[in-house]
């Protein structure tokens, strides 16, 4: 279908409720490292009950070891720094929506190489959803544009 991506998450929770999220929709979670914490914490044991087993996760050392299996233009930033809302976005099949680290987003290096960038529009009185979150609305959109033109 699609694959989630994460750039250096460092939140557990989040990243347990990602894994249960990818597991519901039957979805690879790739992770980015490094991380800023590690997998098998207790916390993380707590909200992913047993979806971990039915969650493929692949992990990569850095970002240049992903982009080594990945082509550009089938990469997908979500980031509040682009214009492109996210919902008027072409979705299709083999695309990784890639999401920044719920402390720093993603490092400038990476946010230049990408050229497909969307936001999730929110109030202009708050910074940015979280991370879960945002995986949860993207993820549903893109399923939702995927199954309609199947």
């Amino acid at each position: 279908m699609f694959n989630i991506a994460l750039y250096q998450p460092d939140i557990p929770q989040n990243t347990a409720a990602i894994i249960r999220t990818c597991s519901c929709f039957s979805l690879k979670l790739e992770i980015i490292k490094p991380t800023g914490f590690v997998l098998n914490n207790r916390k993380l044991e707590r909200v992913y009950l047993d979806y971990l087993e039915n969650c493929e996760i692949v992990y990569y050392e850095n970002f240049e070891e992903f982009l080594e299996v990945k082509e550009l233009g089938d990469i997908v930033l979500f980031t509040t720094k682009s214009k492109n809302q996210y919902f008027k976005y072409k979705f299709k099949r083999n695309v990784t929506l890639l999401f920044g680290s719920e402390s720093k987003g993603v490092h400038e290096k990476v946010h230049n190489k990408i050229f497909n960038k969307l936001n999730i529009p929110i109030s202009k009185k708050a910074r940015s959803l979280n991370l879960a979150s945002s995986v949860a609305i993207a993820a549903s959109e893109a399923l939702r544009q995927i199954y309609i033109n199947d």
